[in-house]
């Protein structure tokens, strides 16, 4: 345990360097209500932000709301969403095993993105264009004007899929005046970026911008058998727009942008107790069982898989160094090459009707993205997807249109929105993953391990010597071991062993999406002080669903047909484990040429309620309820076809058992805002709770999708223990299962001239209730999370704070200015294992980034060096079950970035 450590750093960068998650570029209507009420000078604390589909003051806006400028992006180095992280306490954006998985979290609430059936928790909007999925923004956005971290769910303006919040991206717009930037970066890791734009008019009433990023850096991971590296960046975008404005009163925008990345990720390293204390041998190898101390590791020979992957040609270096030693182990010739578009076009009309607004903001993008993988992690060749367009594929084609129409009533009284939304959203994802060209040899080895650890010989078929089968024949006065059936299970062996470089061909899911939403929000001023919001949105939204699978596993229905009649005897586990191990995930021949199709409709309402009050002109406190929603869908993998793989999927596979119900949250909350020309501080108090929160963990073999609620009655310990068919609720008895609350601080000052102070503390608990079943139908918890009840949920820390300082001074009467920028993120301990397993936790860390320069008049032109990740503190993004790779489940994890460095020279005309 580290917090008390991090608790220090907190309470040092908090007293003196803190974060900036609210500055935001000042936008010409609030600014000049800002410069009228203040006798014409615009205070540095005045921050301007659309959260409301209004330009506003945030001291003004009765949401909590974090807000970014340029600048501060530009000294923080943030060049894409996840570097968002150290400006924002309450959110947290990582990655998994492919950055199109990128998940954003919000007070410790999001979406686990490794199915892209499941939408984001965080909405993510660029220039007011929905992003279908979070992961989609983990690229380089380009000059950026500001960004908008809403916290709480957003579901009157934000829509469906922003039940924890949302984030607003809006990029610099083109100018009247001609201008332009460059800048150049060369870093280690042979780091080398650059950045440039030119803005400027094309006639009196058109404005034309162009801008371009491309970035190419190495690996962090070194790829000792295939001599090469991994995750590394190799990416460019182009972002074009235009901007008419005729008169004063129409304004139309239209941007275009195309960017793609070839690039290989994502490596895993094995994880080790000097990293996880608790990723030890179990007692009974159970990996719900508590670990004693001094335990030995996972990948120690005490648990029996490890000798067999030993055995097979696994370098045993990968088993006995740090957890972030960047050395990786894999299997030769496999790769994890990928490839990434994303491109699409906008169109932005905001025109004045009179005493109306109209908004218009059209949308569409087509985003792809494939990623190759050594899938098991090891040197031995288990599982795999090859480097081409279907290794875990996925496209989406959306469309997207909303309008809004604002304007006033009964004098200034009401301020009244009304809008509509359509979006078409067209998703195909293709899978190529099979068993390796050792699967065979390294199957039955589990399966022998079971019986006996000490039989287990990789070099023989079916994992057992002519001495191991002796033995076994010999057993029970030459009964053999298992009786009659002793025959048998030493055939299925022999035909576990055969299931080489099989599975799947091509599997393809096509889901069509269609959404409608009708929404207002009106806020009444009841009294010059006192303001009453209130917002309602009606969601409908249909999903159709289609699947095709090609398979040539033709060894799994054979092993059913001679294993089903045992499932109803003595040895039925064993016959259990060797169709389980021949027919993983559903991968199965029987599904050749089938085909699947199926369809799903909802309606939701949502909204919001608000009373704000104002006693003094630098002060405001609120009191909100809100209602947020995310969509339901369709679970993009065909191990959820059956409960089990014991049955034939193209018999006893339901699509139904594919499908997961919407998540809806009703969240509370109460603040305060405080602002003046030196000092501001905001304070929220929250408490959400989630109905049928969904929750995607994988399990070692499938990927498990489920909804979350929980019961009002004791369940009696019976959503705990390892029985699947134990722990159900009378549907009236089922309430939210989940429930974050906690308290936001954020503050900035101005103590002297060209220095400011910012800071924020969240504290937040992120938990599962107690007694926790399924469905909203009161369907029992999967066993497999059985250590969820009563816990925090993976990736949410209780404590995390972050801190900045930025200090610009003049230096003598040159014109020139120095810079020096430091930034800090400390939390607390968490658990990065979706499924909580003991050995996924990570201890509480605290992240420092500088920025040092010098910069010429006007700031045109500077020399900067930086470093990210200063102290080169080592944790992890996710741990996970390391596929297959289980008599005790052994956990791999995908490991943050280490430190980085360089030198940036930019200008601007």
């Amino acid at each position: 345990m580290k917090l008390a450590l991090n608790l220090s750093a907190c309470a040092f960068a908090l007293a003196a360097i803190a974060t900036a998650p609210v500055y935001a570029q000042t936008q010409s209507d609030a600014t000049d209500q800002a410069d009228q009420n203040d006798g014409g000078t615009v205070d540095d604390n005045v921050i301007v932000v659309t959260a409301q589909g209004r330009a506003q003051v945030l001291s003004d806006v009765p949401i909590a709301v974090s807000a970014i400028n340029a600048e501060q992006l530009q000294k923080s180095g943030a060049s894409d969403i996840r570097e968002l992280n150290q400006l924002a306490p309450s959110l947290l954006v990582s990655s998994t095993g492919n950055e199109a998985n990128g998940s954003a979290r919000i007070r410790g609430i999001g979406t686990v993105g490794d199915n892209p059936g499941l939408e984001s928790s965080v909405a993510v909007f660029i220039d007011g264009v929905y992003r279908s999925r979070s992961g989609n923004a983990l690229s380089e956005l380009g000059p950026i004007d500001r960004v908008e971290i809403l916290r709480g769910p957003q579901g009157t303006l934000g829509g469906r899929n922003s039940s924890a919040g949302m984030i607003s991206i809006t990029t610099a717009g083109p100018e009247f005046n001609f201008g332009g930037h460059a800048s150049v970066s060369y870093g280690n890791y042979d780091q080398f970026r650059l950045e440039g734009g030119v803005t400027g008019p094309l006639s009196d009433t058109i404005a034309a911008r162009i801008d371009g990023v491309y970035l190419k850096r190495d690996g962090f991971y070194n790829d000792v058998v295939n001599g090469t590296d991994i995750n590394n960046k190799d990416r460019y975008l182009v972002r074009g727009q235009l901007l008419f404005e005729p008169n004063d009163g129409l304004s139309i925008r239209v941007v275009g942008d195309y960017s793609k990345k070839d690039e290989s990720c994502c490596a895993a390293t094995f994880v080790q107790p000097e990293f996880a204390q608790q990723a030890r041998v179990s007692p009974g190898l159970d990996s719900f069982a508590l670990p004693q101390p001094g335990a030995p590791a996972l990948t120690d020979a005490a648990n029996p898989i490890i000798p067999v992957l030993l055995a097979l040609g696994q370098n045993s270096n990968a088993l006995t160094q740090s957890t972030f030693n960047r050395d990786i182990y894999v299997t030769p010739g496999r790769s994890y090459a990928g490839e990434t578009e994303d491109f699409g076009a906008s169109v932005e009309i905001n025109a004045e009707l009179g005493n109306l607004n109209l908004t218009s903001i059209t949308g569409y993008r087509e985003y792809s993205n494939f990623q190759a993988s050594d899938t098991d992690y090891t040197q031995v060749d288990i599982l795999y997807r090859a480097p081409n367009e279907n290794a875990g594929s996925r496209e989406f084609k959306t469309f997207t249109q909303e309008l809004r129409l604002q304007g006033s009533a009964f004098d200034d009284k009401l301020d009244w929105l009304i809008g509509g939304f359509y979006a078409n959203e067209k998703l195909e994802t293709r899978d190529n993953l099979r068993f390796g060209s050792q699967y065979g040899a390294f199957a039955p080895c589990r399966v022998v391990n079971a019986i006996n650890p000490a039989l287990a010989d990789p070099s023989s078929s079916g994992c057992l010597s002519a001495g191991g089968r002796a033995v076994l024949q010999a057993a029970n006065g030459g009964a053999g071991a298992f009786g009659a059936a002793t025959p048998l299970i030493f055939a299925g062996l022999d035909n576990l062993a055969q299931i080489n470089d099989k599975g799947t061909i091509l599997d393809v899911y096509n889901q069509k999406s269609e959404n409608f939403a009708f929404f207002t929000h009106n806020i009444f001023h009841i009294t010059d002080n006192l303001d009453f919001t209130v917002g309602l949105r009606y969601t409908n939204e249909t999903k159709d669903f289609n699947a095709a699978f090609s398979n040539d596993n033709t060894m799994c229905p054979i092993q059913r047909g001679l294993f089903t009649p045992l499932l109803s005897s003595g040895v039925a586990p064993l016959a259990a484990g060797i169709i389980g191990l021949s027919c993983q995930g559903n991968s199965t021949a029987e599904l050749d040429g089938v085909t699947l199709a199926d369809s799903r409709s909802e309606s939701e309402f949502t909204g919001t309620a608000i009373l704000s009050y104002k006693p003094t002109d630098d002060l405001m406190l609120y009191g909100s309820y809100s209602r947020g929603y995310k969509a339901g869908g369709f679970n993009l993998d065909r191990s959820a076809l059956t409960s089990s793989t014991l049955g034939n999927p193209a018999l006893t596979g339901d699509t139904a058992n594919l499908q997961f119900d919407q998540e809806t949250v009703d969240a509370f909350e109460i603040g305060a805002k405080y602002s003046t020309r030196e000092f501001s501080l905001s304070v929220a108090a929250f408490r959400q709770q989630f109905d049928n929160f969904q929750l995607n963990t994988f399990n070692g073999s499938v990927f498990l999708v489920q909804n979350i609620n929980a019961c009002s009655d004791d369940l009696g310990g019976a959503d705990i223990d390892g029985d699947a068919t134990t722990g159900a609720c009378s549907a009236d008895n089922v309430k939210y299962g989940v429930v974050a609350q906690g308290v936001e601080l954020e503050a900035s000052i101005n103590p002297i001239r060209h220095v400011n102070v910012s800071m924020g503390l969240t504290y937040t608990d992120t938990s599962y209730e107690n007694n926790l079943v399924g469905r909203d139908t009161g369907t029992p918890l999967d066993p497999a999370l059985r250590l969820l009840p009563g816990d925090n949920l993976s990736n949410a820390p209780e404590l995390t704070a972050t801190a900045s300082l930025s200090y610009t001074p003049p230096i003598g009467n040159s014109g020139l200015t120095g810079l020096f920028y430091v930034n800090a993120r400390t939390t607390s301990d968490y658990n990065t294992g979706s499924d909580l397993l003991y050995g996924k936790e990570q201890d509480g860390y605290t992240l420092v980034n500088a920025r040092i320069g010098i910069r010429g008049p006007d700031d045109k032109w500077a020399i900067e060096g930086w470093a990210q990740n200063l102290f080169n503190i080592n944790y992890s993004q996710v741990a996970f079950n390391t596929p297959f790779v289980a008599s005790q489940q052994t956990y791999s994890a995908f490991l943050a970035e280490p430190r980085t460095y360089g030198l940036t020279v930019r200008t601007r005309f």
